[in-house]
């Protein structure tokens, strides 16, 4: 394991995504992923995925493994990632204990680090006296001042201690971000900020910039919220003599009323939106659209098409909008155009489970439920809505809708005209959405009521349900014999229901 301190080499684009495992990778952490990866993909650089695990307390191999499938399901892939390898791993933080350890050591011989022995109950006195002097809390920064022989005595003698960095509190620092241009802060305002917790672990702070030197990494990409903690890394980047990254700062995202989004607006994990029946493809899409516009009023794009188009200078510097209805839009549109023999594919398991297919089905069974899937998928938004109008294909209806009955069954001569329906069917030489259109028509004048008084109870004899696609087009598929049969039985059912 090399503790060598290393300048980073820019002759090519590497990014990080770093999460911590405590949860589910959500929309916000998977949006700022694939800014990450379009980047790189554009720049024929690397893009690395970095696991956050020093919270031993919180982190868990379970959630570990949720972050893994929820990037695979996106088809989101790493060039470096525990799970790949690399040259500069390993790239689970709890396992980099050696190399923060030397990079501490490195800091405490160069003098730019001390030891800090104030309780938590002296530094919130501290913070509750500058609130009342409406001074901005910071640390004072008593133990920089301590000799080192005292500190190294009260350390001897078993006294808790976190190190702090000697912050440079003269003059200001200015951050290049790519998205928002030059943001400059007033290094009085960054106090000796805490880099080693007294439990013998680094902060978040110093971890992720000795990684980030570590892997090389040339561009961070990352939350708008981590803006307020680049001037301390920039610090730490200086005090490693290493080379500052470029910054780029991706807007937050924002519920419809411009509140923090949460569950109460629906899905925020990418777990919870492929449970809900949204499409890889679609999720992907809209993530690219969350801060960022490809220009030309264009909304579908693909994966291709966004290595293209994608660039950091263009991303909204102004918070971006969760905008749900767009996402469904998204699906449906990528459902509807997704291959229907990847959707038989993906369906087949099921329609064997519920006996509806067998194994041994005849070709003309398999095409005629190719030809099945192709019309659902055409009035669908998601796989769900084809399962919910699937079952009247394969049986007849075992019950009618109940305010169906009471509104398209009630009627003194609905059982005779389904009746007369079932026997006209046999006239037909094409038994096709068209002739069965006209019929319905002529029958109607022909008997002096609506074509829909015809119309709806046919459904309702066919379908148990008074909703679907077109009629015609589902006798169709459910053929002359099914359909002549269906309907009889209906009439039944009204004449023994009277």
């Amino acid at each position: 394991m090399t503790t060598e301190i290393r300048t980073a080499d820019k002759t090519s684009i590497r990014v990080r995504f770093a999460p911590s495992p405590t949860g589910t990778l959500h929309i916000g952490g998977a949006r700022t992923a694939y800014f990450n990866w379009l980047f790189a993909r554009q720049n024929q650089g690397k893009v690395i995925l970095r696991i956050d695990d020093t919270d031993i307390s919180r982190s868990s191999e379970a959630s570990y493994r949720q972050i893994l499938d929820s990037f695979a399901w996106l088809g989101l892939d790493f060039d470096e990632s525990p799970e790949v390898g690399g040259a500069y791993g390993p790239y689970r933080q709890s396992q980099r204990t050696e190399i923060y350890q030397a990079y501490l050591r490195k800091l405490q011989e160069e003098g730019l680090t001390y030891p800090c022995f104030c309780t938590p109950e002296e530094l919130q006195k501290e913070r509750e006296t500058a609130q009342k002097e409406g001074r901005a809390p910071r640390y004072s920064g008593r133990c920089r001042h301590l000799a080192p022989e005292e500190a190294a005595r009260r350390i001897e003698a078993g006294e808790r201690a976190v190190f702090r960095l000697k912050t440079d509190v003269h003059g200001e620092t200015t951050v290049h971000d790519l998205i928002r241009g030059d943001v400059t802060f007033q290094n009085e305002e960054i106090d000796d900020f805490i880099i080693w917790k007294a439990d013998g672990t680094p902060t978040y702070h110093f971890a992720s910039c000795v990684d980030d030197v570590e892997m090389r990494i040339t561009h961070i990409i990352r939350a708008e919220e981590h803006l307020s903690n680049t001037p301390r890394h920039i610090q730490l980047f200086q005090a490693f003599h290493a080379e500052i990254p470029v910054f780029a700062h991706v807007p937050m995202i924002l519920a419809p009323d411009r509140s923090k989004l949460s569950k109460r607006h629906g899905a925020t994990s990418v777990e919870e939106y492929r449970e809900a029946g949204i499409l890889p493809e679609a999720l992907v899409n809209y993530l690219l659209l969350l801060g960022f516009s490809p220009g030309e009023n264009r909304e579908i794009v693909s994966r291709e098409e966004a290595i293209e188009c994608f660039r950091l200078e263009r991303v909204a510097k102004h918070a971006a909008v969760y905008d749900v209805k767009k996402l469904e839009w998204l699906n449906q549109y990528y459902f509807r155009t997704r291959s229907v023999d990847q959707l038989l594919y993906e369906m087949w398991p099921g329609l064997l489970e519920k006996a509806w297919v067998s194994t041994e089905e005849s070709r003309e069974k398999l095409a005629w439920l190719r030809t099945l899937l192709q019309f659902l998928q055409q009035k669908s938004r998601q796989e769900a809505d084809v399962w919910n109008m699937l079952e009247c294909y394969f049986r007849p209806p075992v019950s009618y809708d109940d305010k169906g009955v009471k509104k398209h069954f009630q009627h003194s001569e609905t059982a005779q005209r389904l009746r007369q329906l079932a026997d006209l069917l046999a006239t037909l030489p094409v038994f096709a959405a068209w002739p069965l259109e006209q019929l319905y028509r002529q029958t109607s004048e022909q008997i002096g009521c609506k074509a829909a008084d015809l119309i709806h109870p046919t459904r309702l004899a066919l379908t148990g349900i008074t909703v679907g696609p077109g009629l015609f087009d589902v006798m169709t598929l459910l053929g002359r014999k099914e359909c002549h049969n269906r309907l009889l039985e209906a009439a039944n059912f009204i004449e023994k229901s009277n």
